[in-house]
């Protein structure tokens, strides 16, 4: 019997310690052994000379909406496209229609995975003013990443905008809880200020600093208060990074690949696809948020991938839908980012990988290392292409990066040591399963 299932020869390894010209066995779906394996027996070897071989890389942020409208995206199709863009995990938002706010919708959801994730999922569970009593068992059961709060800017029943609810919330239950973080009161106050037809770029007037700046200091204040540790999600102000350096003891930060890629230039010149929560703003911001990967504020990078159609995308401002695709390009983009020497490719694994990983606790994710599984994102960082259209698998159809040329790109993408992608190919079936965490049960 071969010492090893698969051996990865000749890539460069992107391990905790740095980057180091090594090999990789797997064995039985978990890296086995790294170094010198050039003479061991493998059932099979993949020759990885020129390419860079990272941890299977996570978008802890992405709303596949299934249940939901099939004809914008599916589970199916949205764990397909981030196959397709290098990553081997996913943690899918709770606002699909309806809702996953309860266990008989959770469990549902669990068992839907089978044969449809083409990579691994972690499953958000909805905070409500109705739920909160059961939050603190929801968060507990298998496959759950976190409870997600809308404390702004939500439709439907998940809306959590008063301090009562929110300090009640944080008390049932122990984990991290996610948190959309705009002052719904300053939204609603500010709204008669606007009318349907105005530019786009009013959105990121409307939705202005203040606005998430006042919802982040309040969620940090109760946090303080309950001790109940806070992931704040998509911080897109350089006001608010200030902030929360002085509560890392009670916070975590996750940036939005758009808030380090795109300002408010996008408004003029994709009218409707620049519009998310929160918005797209100016260059300041933009700066900012780079700063804040460079000293390490920044714990985690995700693309709030969240499709719309066509139809709602181009209605007139306000009334067209909120959100960007995002779950299929972020990889390309990050990898750009890195060509252009805006971080380093440690510092890429660490945000996408070992970072959701510590911060939602996933177990057996996050770093190349014995033991560990073996998912793994192989990038040819001197690939040069262009994203197109036609290779967004999403059924919406379109992404907000059309025409971006990128320097690094995904080439291939293993899970648990089967290759699962290999130069934009899909193989075999969908084989993603829940992602374990470790304070959930199973």
């Amino acid at each position: 019997m071969p010492a090893f299932d698969l051996v990865l020869r000749g890539g460069t390894c992107v391990l905790p310690w740095g980057e180091e010209a090594t090999d990789v066995g797997v064995r039985a779906g978990r890296i086995a052994a790294i170094g010198d394996l050039r003479t061991a027996d493998a059932a099979e070897t993949i020759d990885c000379t020129g390419l860079h071989i990272l941890p299977g890389l996570i978008d802890a942020h992405v709303h596949l909406r299934d249940p939901g409208d099939p004809a914008v995206e599916t589970l199916e199709t949205g764990t397909r496209a981030a196959l397709l863009g290098g990553l081997t995990a996913v943690f899918d938002m709770p606002n699909t229609a309806p809702s996953i706010t309860d266990r008989e919708r959770l469990d549902w959801k669990r068992g839907y995975l089978d044969g449809r994730a083409w990579v691994d999922v972690g499953l958000y569970v909805g905070a409500s003013k109705k739920n909160i009593p059961e939050l603190a068992a929801l968060e507990l059961q298998p496959n759950v990443c976190a409870v997600k709060v809308f404390a702004g800017s939500s439709t439907g029943d998940l809306l959590v905008e008063d301090d009562a609810s929110l300090e009640a919330v944080m008390r049932s239950g122990r984990r991290r809880i996610c948190y959309h973080s705009e002052d719904e009161y300053r939204l609603q106050e500010r709204k008669p200020l606007f009318h349907s037809g105005m530019p786009h770029r009013n959105h990121m007037v409307w939705r202005d600093v203040d606005c998430a700046l006042i919802g982040t200091q309040r969620l940090m204040t109760l946090a303080r208060r309950t001790g109940r540790p806070a992931h704040i999600l998509h911080v897109s102000t350089a006001e608010e990074l200030e902030l929360l350096r002085d509560y890392r003891d009670v916070s975590t930060v996750e940036v939005l690949l758009n808030h380090l890629t795109q300002t408010d230039e996008a408004y003029d010149r994709l009218g409707g696809y620049a519009v998310m929560n929160p918005p797209i703003r100016d260059e300041r911001h933009l700066r900012a948020a780079w700063a804040a990967i460079a000293d390490g504020t920044v714990d985690v990078v995700g693309s709030d991938h969240a499709p719309h159609s066509r139809a709602a995308k181009e209605r007139p401002w306000p009334d067209g839908a909120a959100g960007l695709t995002g779950v299929q390009t972020i990889v390309p983009l990050m990898l750009d980012h890195v060509s252009a020497g805006r971080l380093s490719l440690s510092r890429l694994v660490d945000l996408m990988c070992a970072g959701p990983a510590r911060v939602y606790g996933a177990t057996g994710k996050g770093r190349l290392a014995a033991g560990y599984d073996a998912d793994f994102t192989l990038v040819d960082m001197k690939r040069e292409r262009t994203i197109e259209e036609s290779w967004i698998v999403s059924p919406c159809g379109w992404t907000p990066f059309a025409g971006h040329r990128c320097t690094g790109w995904p080439v291939m993408a293993i899970l648990r040591g089967a290759v699962a992608m290999r130069e934009d190919e899909v193989i075999g079936s969908p084989r993603g399963t829940g992602v374990r965490f470790a304070e959930a049960r199973g």
